[in-house]
């Protein structure tokens, strides 16, 4: 099946089965694979705990089942992160299985990266053969923000994962119509709303129209369908919202990030709409906040290394693709494919480029799969087009313009290898001419010179993630490249604090025997702190210190329970925690308790009132 002839298939079922047919498409496949394990395994504990607030989690959850179940920061169970716990669910059972350790807890991150290239190399291939899921996989791998988050302990792994499994099985829906497809895809979303909430919805809008325009069947028998999936949807990712709210509140860890202690509200509001409109916290020109909102906020300084690098050869590529398959009937396989994949790249794209709320340059992973699924379909139903010279020229426009983009993206760090740009877009330049001029007078040449054109495309993004994976990474905000290492904390974060490290402090509280062996203001102290000692730590406030958990009765009740035993000196951020829970509690232990220091940091003894 041709882009430019969709209505005519030419391929055999084996050919566009999901199941590697000949030998050598098999040992491509597994050279793919296994040099996305390599990439993703290499130096997997380099990084350390990565993310220490999502690290502290993960602890919790390998020594306390209920910590497991709802994503707890602390094995006492006084507060959750503010993300659905999904992916802890899966990084706890790794470290339950191996002991807690950074490559433990980072191995099913790696492998998640391994088993969405693979999905997305199966969904590209039922459409444009192995040559194209080859390609897609390939670029996909070498994403240079997919190179940071498959090795690190954010939810995006996940999500990424489930939803790229999600577009596998909607398109096995298209193909055959079976509701068992629909299902499952519905399911895959359900769950990646456990992973990271609203931004799993994102993917929705093209799932359902491409479903509804292309799917076999009756009009009434795919609407059907769709509420089936959106029914299997909603049972897969509404069920631990339930059971939060059934579960009583007094006998569970207050949900982080919510206003009134409920998983809905997280969603719907810090995780959902107040991201969008910018309520969540500071955004602005701020790197670590994507920089400034607008058109070109995913070619910018913030995220243009992260993902941007074949973006411009995917989107001619779409508009292409849609505009020679616009002829073909309803159910035309390419114009499917492209559609629900620029669909998933538009939508997101858009809402990543305009959204003023909280959001970060790693967030563009969830790009990753739709910009590579695009150029592999693309390229390969150019390259097999019947209009050889109109087909010919779109592929040596994405060359070109592939070429010149990464010269410009290159030229943000001048001192990083800089001969690559220049060979780069040389070489993109001289096999986009002879693509687009001598085509004719090379017929034979010509698929060396679309490979050459390949190579010279992968080539940047390739030493970005390359360079990536041979850094260590630490921080809540990990970013791609040569010399990134983490953004800091930013604004309305808390500075780390000498609590951390302090070495005086680990016998103390590994010596307590009480339900948590201190509390401290925001978890990037109580993080931190747990993560060194081994003893479960209250985060007040949760991560900013902001969120009103516990309030002060509660902790005074917890303090005369003794199921605390010390307090750690700290500072509340954000205007709740200024002026909330967080600075009152603080207030009542200076007040009632005397402090001490313990190697530079201030610590009250919960069991010795003063006076």
């Amino acid at each position: 099946m041709t882009l430019l002839d969709d209505r005519v298939t030419v391929t055999t079922p084996a050919e566009t089965s999901a199941r590697p047919g000949r030998s050598w498409e098999r040992l491509a496949l597994f050279a793919l694979l296994g040099a996305t394990a390599v990439l993703y395994l290499w130096g997997l504990g380099a990084s350390g705990w990565a993310n220490n607030y999502y690290a502290a989690a993960v602890q919790a959850g390998s020594q306390d089942w209920k910590a497991w179940l709802f994503g707890s920061l602390d094995p006492g169970n006084a507060i959750t992160v503010d993300k659905p716990p999904a992916a802890l669910w899966v990084m706890g059972l790794s470290a339950r299985i191996f002991g807690f350790s950074p490559f433990s807890m980072l191995l099913p991150e790696a492998l998640m990266g391994v088993g969405a290239v693979a999905l997305l190399y199966a969904s590209v291939r039922r459409c444009s053969g192995p040559a194209a899921g080859l390609i897609a996989g390939a670029v996909m791998a070498l994403t240079p923000v997919a190179a940071v988050m498959f090795r690190y302990n954010n939810p995006d792994a996940l999500l990424v994962l489930l939803l790229t499994a999600a577009a596998y099985f909607i398109l096995r829906a298209i193909d055959s119509g079976a509701t068992r497809w629909i299902v499952l895809a519905g399911t895959a979303i359900g769950f990646a709303f456990l992973t990271k909430m609203l931004q799993a919805a994102l993917v929705l809008p093209a799932f359902a129209l491409v479903f509804l325009l292309a799917a076999p069947g009756r009009t009434w028998k795919r609407l059907w369908q769709l509420l089936i999936g959106t029914a299997a949807m909603a049972i897969s990712g509404g069920w631990l919202i339930a059971l939060v709210n059934l579960w009583p509140a007094e006998s569970r860890p207050y949900i982080g990030g919510s206003t009134d202690n409920s998983m809905l509200q997280l969603a719907l509001g810090y995780n959902g709409v107040q991201r969008v409109a910018g309520e969540t916290g500071p955004a602005g020109n701020n790197p670590m906040f994507g920089g400034s909102s607008g058109i070109g906020r995913l070619f910018a300084q913030s995220m243009g290394t992260e993902v941007s690098w074949l973006l411009p050869a995917a989107l001619i590529g779409l508009v292409a693709g849609v505009w020679f398959t616009a002829r073909t009937d309803r159910t035309g396989r390419v114009r499917a494919h492209l559609l629900l994949w620029g669909g998933w790249l538009l939508v997101s794209g858009t809402v990543f480029s305009f959204m003023e709320g909280v959001i970060h340059p790693y967030y563009t992973v969830a790009l990753a799969p739709a910009i590579a699924a695009l150029i592999g379909i693309s390229v390969r139903e150019l390259w097999q087009g019947r209009e050889f010279f109109s087909s010919r020229a779109v592929l040596a426009t994405m060359s070109a313009s592939t070429g010149a983009w990464a010269f410009i993206l290159l030229n943000r760090t001048p001192d990083w290898l800089p001969a690559l740009r220049w060979i780069v877009l040389v070489g993109s330049i001289a096999a986009a001419a002879v693509m687009a001029v001598g085509a004719h007078r090379l017929a034979r040449a010509i698929a060396a010179v679309a490979a050459i054109a390949l190579l010279f495309g992968l080539a940047a993004p390739a030493a970005y993630s390359i360079d990536t994976v041979a850094r260590s990474h630490s921080g809540p905000v990990p970013a791609a490249g040569p010399g990134s290492v983490a953004f800091g904390p930013g604004p309305g974060s808390r500075p780390k604090e000498r609590a951390t490290d302090n070495a005086a402090l680990q016998p103390l509280l590994t010596g307590a025997q009480s339900r948590w062996a201190a509390a401290t203001v925001g978890s990037m102290s109580a993080s931190g702190i747990q993560l060194q000692t081994g003893a479960s730590i209250m985060a007040i406030g949760g991560f900013s210190g902001s969120d009103n958990s516990p309030t002060l009765e509660q902790f005074q009740q917890y303090v005369a329970g003794h199921q605390v035993r010390y307090f750690i000196a700290g500072k509340a951020e954000g205007p709740r925690g200024r002026n909330g829970t967080a600075s009152a509690i603080t207030a009542w232990v200076e007040q009632h308790f005397t402090a001490t220091d313990v190697g530079g940091t201030t610590v009250y003894d919960l069991t010795s009132p003063a006076g």
